[in-house]
């Protein structure tokens, strides 16, 4: 069977959008696949300056994606930083990369693009990323098509490695997401950076209040509306499937059934989609222990593999373990 991995950064609270366009796509892969997820504390040091943050940050992020169904005993996970064999292997590839390669790296050229000045960490950035798919002998990585630029340069230090010292590395494909855009609302990208975000497991006040708060057009009751290009209607039929959008949608046409249904009914089917999630995320939270327990059991197997992978890299290169 072959491995498939994901990382994820903890960088905020996961929304709405995270869960539809990233988690739950995520978790299906563990029916097909052997499924490795790494919350990856390291990587949200390029923009996260406060410890109190990050350590909450993988707290919650840890719960909401054990909430949302991840099964530790199935699957790996683990925290990035509890592998501290790959910063070992980041400094081996890197002195395999042109650093014209790292230069052209989307986030380091968008933030030059800004007039910003990139800490090292943005610029090295993909180098520790190619370091933590290699290190397990992946196979699939999930990438968003904006993403693949990040899996070509992991597959060509791979090759490069490979090439001087022997087949040694696994070299990945890229498995493309379509996973739909998800709408905040607002009707552009749900972000949590733009507050346009629908919380996850936040109370079911809230939950309706950022439901009911999403732009519309405001045609009278009676009105044929056109949900083509709704945020509502798009949410809707990510959580509630196309069948049951069809039916909205219907009903929209038709006429006497206001925007303001269609949100009702949008909150009905996101609270049956996050309702028992929620309460098992809060349970979970609670209870940092188990959290840290969990993390540590899989980090621990996470090791296994990456002592294994590092002794094939040591021989390879001349210096052994």
């Amino acid at each position: 069977m072959k491995t498939a991995l994901t990382g994820i950064k903890p960088t905020n609270i996961p929304h709405l959008g995270n869960y539809l366009g990233a988690i739950r796509p995520a978790l299906a892969l563990s029916e097909s696949y052997r499924t490795a997820y790494f919350i990856a504390d390291y990587h949200a040091l390029t923009t996260v300056r406060s410890p109190t943050d990050l350590r909450r940050f993988v707290y919650d992020v840890a719960a909401t994606w054990l909430a949302c169904g991840l099964d530790p005993d199935k699957t790996l996970f683990y925290r990035q930083s509890d592998v501290v064999e790959v910063f070992e292997l980041t400094w081996i590839l890197s002195c395999l990369l042109a650093t014209g390669q790292l230069e052209r790296g989307h986030a380091y050229k968008d933030a030059l693009a800004k007039g910003e000045s990139p800490n090292a960490g943005i610029f090295n950035y993909p180098v520790l990323m190619a370091a933590d798919i290699l290190l397990y002998d992946t196979d699939l990585v999930p990438v968003g098509r904006d993403q693949k630029q990040h899996l070509e340069l992991c597959r060509d230090v791979a090759l490069r490695f490979n090439h001087l010292y022997g087949e040694t590395l696994v070299v990945p494909d890229a498995l493309i997401g379509d996973a739909p855009l998800v709408p905040g609302t607002d009707g552009t990208k749900m972000s949590k950076s733009k507050g346009n975000s629908i919380p996850l497991f936040e109370s079911s006040k809230t939950l309706k209040k950022a439901v009911m708060s999403i732009a519309t057009t405001s045609e009278p009751l009676e009105a044929p509306k056109d949900p083509e290009g709704s945020t509502v209607v798009a949410l809707y039929r990510q959580v509630a499937g196309d069948e049951a959008a069809q039916v909205l949608e219907a009903k929209l046409r038709a006429g006497g059934y206001g925007w303001g249904h269609a949100k009702q009914d949008l909150l009905e089917a996101l609270e049956a989609e996050l309702g028992p999630k929620r309460e098992r995320f809060h349970a979970l939270r609670k209870d940092e222990a188990l959290l840290d327990r969990l993390l540590a059991q899989g980090a621990e197997k996470a090791r296994e593999k990456a002592r294994a992978t590092m002794d094939r890299v040591r021989r390879a290169i001349g210096i052994r373990g």
